[in-house]
């Protein structure tokens, strides 16, 4: 499914109540349109609305182009088609993963992902994507991903401690922000090129995680958040703008 979407369609959409604010006006445009592409799909999440809450909400703050993969079912386990070209990727400014399956354990398969994004398109990683391909021996997803991790804590409402408030992506976000209901991804390693941009502690063992960072990954540009479980996440207008803003700074974008 490919669509462009419009500040008209996303007013509609608010009318809905998907949006608690009226949206933003677009940035301006600095030459093309950015072409995003949304790869989507799998276990335990509403991703039809995530979908359609983070296409239309970043298309009213920023002239992007949105093409949305949503496949592979909502099961644990899927090898996606998209990735069989070894081109994939080509033609798109950044892609975003929002993908849930744990279970697919195909290295070769893997390897395509990565090798896409390898010296070349940007990308965003949300939530479960840092659980996606949790079972596999090689480190590649998670070098790339920039963090591992393989459990998350209960749901609950979480503050976000900024760490680098110089960096852009973080301007958009409030000292005193508190996630609607979402789960807290536990973290075990941060990776040599990962930067930790905000944190959240655990209810259970005071101990503190990165909930925000930005990853280099063989000259690409990563932004990632393990928040996003919920409806009441995508419906939040301080998360929608934080992934448009890391959508940007990806692209290289938000810089100028």
């Amino acid at each position: 499914m490919k669509f462009i979407t419009s500040l008209i369609t996303v007013t509609a959409f608010a009318s809905l109540g998907v949006f608690a604010e009226k949206p933003a006006p677009k940035a301006a445009k600095a030459g093309k349109p950015l072409k995003a592409l949304l790869v989507t799909g799998g276990c335990c999440h509403n991703y039809e609305f995530q979908s359609k809450s983070l296409t239309l909400s970043s298309a009213a703050e920023a002239d992007i182009e949105w093409t949305v993969v949503n496949k592979g079912g909502k099961g644990t386990t899927a090898e996606i088609e998209l990735y069989n070209d070894p081109n994939w990727s080509k033609g798109y400014d950044v892609v975003v993963h929002n993908e849930c399956f744990a279970g697919t354990k195909n290295m070769d398969y893997i390897k395509k992902i990565v090798d896409g994004h390898k010296g070349g398109t940007p990308a965003v990683v949300i939530h479960c994507a840092m659980h996606t391909y949790r079972s596999i021996g090689s480190d590649d997803w998670r070098r790339f991903l920039g963090v591992t991790s393989k459990r998350h804590e209960h749901q609950a409402r979480y503050a976000v401690k900024t760490e680098k408030k110089e960096h852009p992506i973080m301007k958009g976000v409030p000292a005193d922000w508190v996630t609607p209901k979402d789960e807290l991804y536990v973290i075990e390693k941060t990776w040599p090129n990962t930067t930790v941009l905000a944190t959240s502690k655990s209810e259970r063992t005071e101990k503190s995680h990165p909930v925000i960072w930005v990853n280099e990954f063989d000259g690409t540009r990563v932004f990632g958040t393990t928040y996003g479980h919920s409806d009441a996440t995508f419906s939040d207008p301080i998360f929608l703008k934080l992934l448009t803003r890391g959508i940007l700074w990806s692209a290289g974008r938000l810089d100028k």
